[in-house]
């Protein structure tokens, strides 16, 4: 069977930590097989990384079949939860770090693992503020979704 191929980009933004935070995505290639698609949104109460996974989730969300992709992300923590094994690690400790202490933000990494258990997924880390067109684009769309009360 031959996968999909999508490349994702993702971005999370948060002003204060906890406060409002926004989260982006830019999906190339995506579950039509073709094209740009740019997703985004916010919490009012949340934090910088939270927003970082809520990028991703989301992404991975729009892929409607089985998909080879290549997941950009400025973001150490999500990156090297995959690379480094954090989570295979999380999972057999009953989502506890190893200072015992539980994993935060559980309900999004367990979606995450969900998710891509359906796809073979490559994370990518990238440097954040970067010439990256589509890195800088999502970082645009990350602020642009934070969400302001009184705005």
């Amino acid at each position: 069977m031959d996968l999909q191929e999508v490349i994702i980009y993702t971005d999370g933004a948060c002003s204060g930590n906890p406060g409002p935070g926004g989260w982006a995505a830019v999906i190339i290639g995506n579950s039509d097989g073709a094209g740009v698609k740019e997703i985004s949104g916010g919490e009012l109460h949340t934090t910088n990384q939270r927003m970082e996974l809520r990028a991703a989730v989301e992404a991975l969300r729009t892929l409607s079949g089985p998909s080879r992709v290549r997941l950009h992300s400025d973001s150490a923590y999500l990156v090297n939860a995959f690379r480094l094994r954090w989570i295979s690690r999380w999972q057999v400790n009953g989502w506890r770090t190893a200072a015992n202490k539980p994993v935060q933000n559980q309900d999004l990494w367990q979606e995450l693992v969900e998710l891509t258990s359906k796809h073979r997924v490559e994370w990518r880390k990238v440097k954040g503020h970067s010439n990256d067109f589509y890195n800088d684009r999502c970082d645009e769309l990350a602020r642009r979704a934070i969400p302001y009360p009184d705005s």
